[in-house]
């Protein structure tokens, strides 16, 4: 009987993955802690939210290990995804103004 043998990455990967994720979270934790405010706030908290999503996604779930086509039909359609979700909020942006300048200030 024939024994696979299945190759596991190096323990001090995973030890620098999870300081790497500590770190991230503390940087967040500092973004609330400075009541930084507005847009930059918010830009903060998805970088770092993406940049932890990423890291668990490749390392814990060994998607850094995968197929390039398992990983394109994983990354792919939440790429696709969010270029339709901005491009429908310029859509809507560009209305709004519209609708604003024709119906708010009487323009004709």
């Amino acid at each position: 009987m024939e024994q696979t043998q299945h190759q596991h990455p190096p323990l001090a990967l995973y030890f620098k993955i999870w300081g790497l994720l500590f770190l991230l979270s503390a940087l967040s934790y500092m973004v609330d802690y400075l009541e930084v405010q507005g847009a930059l706030r918010w830009s903060l908290i998805l970088i770092f939210m993406v940049l932890k999503a990423g890291l668990i996604v490749a390392v814990f779930m060994h998607m850094m290990w995968e197929r390039m086509a398992l990983i394109y039909s994983m990354l792919l359609p939440p790429l696709m995804i969010l270029v339709l979700v901005l491009m429908m909020a310029l859509e809507g942006n560009y209305t709004h103004l519209n609708r604003l300048a024709n119906f708010a200030f009487g323009g004709g």
